[in-house]
């Protein structure tokens, strides 16, 4: 008898597909905390040890390792990872064949894109591109800023930066092209934009091979849509509230949502009373509330959002 179970346990484990796993980068530096919080609001819990670069998760069908940003586009396009999270300037700077599965507008230091310029001193003569003709200009996105130039017929020596950049204008360097968010370095440098060359946002990218299997493919789709789902509950959150009827239409009026908000009926009160059920932008409420109130509505409940799937 104990053969026949054993014999029945190892047929079962024989029959048994093996486990898949998406092989993920996660990009390291100045990108990897907001990442890693996105990515836990979107589900998907990372957790990292002291100088480590492969994070543990609770996820048994993803393996992740950290890699700088910089490098992302080239290990997914070589089949490395099978997706990876970075920024469309680094893309575009190595010059990676990739898919680009989703655009996730969020950086650094908020929700939203971030601008690679060309900056010179605040005193510097140079007034235009065109006064860059045979000028030097240092920049991590060497590629990038070498076509910029060459699209408007202007040719100045471009040299890799290695960080520090602000620091080299005007004493090294006539000019510099640099990413910002807000643009405060830059001015704590004195330095002045002189053009935007592009906006810049993060993404979900995918190897093309990888994109080819349904498996992996359904598998990156799912981040994507679990991932986009958390940047658009950001800075939003939820308000339910109970009222009569007969102030219903006033206070939807009142309610600016992403579509008509959800109205039920009390299981107690149905013929007189309703819930009322939104979703807000977060700095809408402080306004909103005492109007709600004031108009009828009652048992106001404000709380948080983790994900929003339209």
């Amino acid at each position: 008898m104990a053969v026949e179970v054993a014999t029945q346990t190892q047929t079962q484990q024989a029959e048994e597909p093996p486990r898949r796993v998406l092989r993920l980068g996660l990009p390291k530096g100045s990108l990897q905390q907001a990442t890693l919080e996105l990515l836990e609001k979107a589900g998907f819990k990372f957790s990292i040890r002291e100088r480590s670069y492969f994070p543990s998760t609770d996820d048994e069908e993803l393996s992740a390792m950290l890699v700088r940003a910089q490098e992302m586009a080239r290990y997914v396009e070589d089949g490395v990872f099978d997706a990876g999270i970075t920024g469309k300037d680094w893309v575009l700077e190595t010059g990676a064949d990739v898919v680009t599965v989703a655009d996730l507008i969020y950086s650094k230091q908020s929700m939203r894109p971030v601008r690679w310029v060309l900056a010179v001193a605040e005193n510097s003569d140079i007034r235009s591109v065109q006064d860059l003709q045979g000028k030097r200009i240092a920049t991590e996105v060497v590629n990038l800023t070498r076509r910029w130039l060459a699209e408007r017929g202007v040719e100045a020596e471009v040299e890799f930066s290695w960080g520090a950049t602000e620091a080299k204008c005007p004493e090294l360097v006539d000019a510099i092209v640099e990413v910002t968010e807000t643009g405060a370095s830059l001015r704590a440098n004195r330095l002045r934009i002189l053009e935007v060359l592009m906006e810049s946002n993060t993404q979900l990218i995918a190897n093309k091979q990888a994109w080819q299997d349904p498996w992996k493919r359904r598998k990156i789709e799912n981040i994507a849509m679990l991932m986009e789902g958390a940047i658009r509950a950001e800075n939003r959150v939820g308000l339910k509230m109970n009222a009569r009827k007969a102030d219903v239409e006033k206070i939807i009026r009142m309610l600016p949502a992403m579509r008509r908000p959800t109205i039920s009926p009390l299981a107690a009160d149905g013929e007189e009373w309703v819930a009322i059920e939104t979703i807000i932008e977060e700095k809408e409420v402080r306004r909103l509330i005492p109007e709600l109130k004031r108009a009828g509505a009652e048992g106001i409940i404000e709380y948080p959002l983790n994900k929003v799937i339209p």
